[in-house]
């Protein structure tokens, strides 16, 4: 196992496909722009999925649970049982995302990459357990490189398991108690940014909770400022499921496969995958406008317009499943309307 595969060039979007997109947007019976990110989506995908009639129909959403050693700061407040516990409701189909999977009729993957609280095998889960959870990145790094590998490549696999079943549409989603914890000091490092800009309150953090979560990035920050090169802050910050995500983004770059971004975790995850291959960021649409403080400044950093905003912060991939109607939309939409010359429309 190695990091080479990251360096492999990623697909390119068709840039005639999407030309050809906006001149039938054009014909439309509608004043130009007026049904407005429909119409931008509907291009886009066209340009992405490499034809004139883009679909949102086969959608693939892909879990991925992992704990964290830094929970041992006190920065959650739920016990890190709940990840693990959280895993089986995946797979039961209790959780949101179970929920939204289902009426969607899209497939859902649950990963569990390692947890505190095993909860051992499980129909419907894939097991790529790497460690019970990352260590403390108070106190040492959170990975191994060797644990960063088997992270990063479980992201993949995801892909390619999303490919074999002719997905159209990729979303990642996380489970993982202190995982916001993670996400703000990996974007606080990628974005050169203090973690008070983008420390928020997680799984429902009080103002002094957030203090005191702002305090231990802030040492961790201090432990690993050293830590800017390639990989490192991935390595030293970030979580299995992050890591899973990193990966994933890449891989489906690499496959032409495009995603569907969710909330804070998943865009710092998107933001680092950036930083490793800048040509992922052409295969990324984003979903939502998270509650969780810091995901606006993501999002200005990714120059990403969500589709939604909703108040949402559950994570799971929640919000990026509540956009899918959208793309649906606007699919079905730039398929199914009839141009001026059909319905004997004036232009003019």
């Amino acid at each position: 196992m190695s990091f080479d595969w990251l360096n492999a060039p990623c697909a390119q979007p068709d840039a005639a496909l999407a030309e050809a997109a906006r001149a039938h947007q054009l014909q439309l019976t509608k004043p130009p722009g007026s049904l407005g990110m429909l119409e931008t989506l509907a291009i886009q995908l066209a340009s992405l999925q490499r034809t004139p009639r883009p679909s949102a129909d086969r959608v693939w959403i892909s879990v991925f649970a992992g704990d964290h050693g830094v929970a041992d700061e006190g920065v959650s407040a739920f016990p890190q049982a709940v990840t693990g516990e959280m895993v089986r409701n995946f797979a039961s189909g209790g959780a949101a995302i179970s929920v939204l999977a289902r009426s969607l009729g899209a497939s859902l993957e649950v990963v569990n990459l390692g947890t505190v609280n095993d909860p051992g095998e499980i129909a419907g889960v894939r097991r790529a357990i790497i460690a019970p959870s990352t260590a403390n990145f108070c106190v040492e790094p959170a990975m191994t490189e060797a644990q960063l590998q088997a992270a990063l490549a479980a992201g993949a696999e995801s892909v390619r398991l999303a490919q074999a079943a002719n997905a159209q549409l990729f979303l990642g989603g996380e489970m993982g108690i202190a995982n916001t914890t993670s996400a703000a000091a990996l974007a606080s490092i990628l974005l050169h940014e203090p973690p008070s800009s983008l420390a928020g309150a997680g799984t429902g953090l009080d103002p002094a909770g957030v203090l005191h979560k702002v305090t231990v990035l802030e040492r961790a920050l201090a432990r690993h400022a050293q830590a800017t090169r390639a990989l490192e802050p991935l390595r030293c910050l970030g979580g299995f499921e992050i890591a899973a995500l990193v990966g994933a983004y890449i891989a489906a770059a690499q496959a032409g496969l495009p995603v569907l971004v969710d909330g804070f975790i998943t865009t710092t995850a998107a933001l680092a995958a950036v930083a490793i291959q800048p040509e992922v960021r052409a295969w990324l649409l984003f979903a939502h406008r998270s509650k969780e403080h810091g995901h606006s400044r993501l999002l200005r950093a990714l120059d990403a317009e969500p589709l939604l905003d909703l108040g949402m912060r559950l994570g799971e991939a929640s919000g990026a499943a509540s956009a899918v109607p959208l793309l649906r939309l606007a699919c079905a939409l730039h398929a199914g309307m009839a141009t001026f010359e059909q319905a004997g429309v004036s232009t003019a």
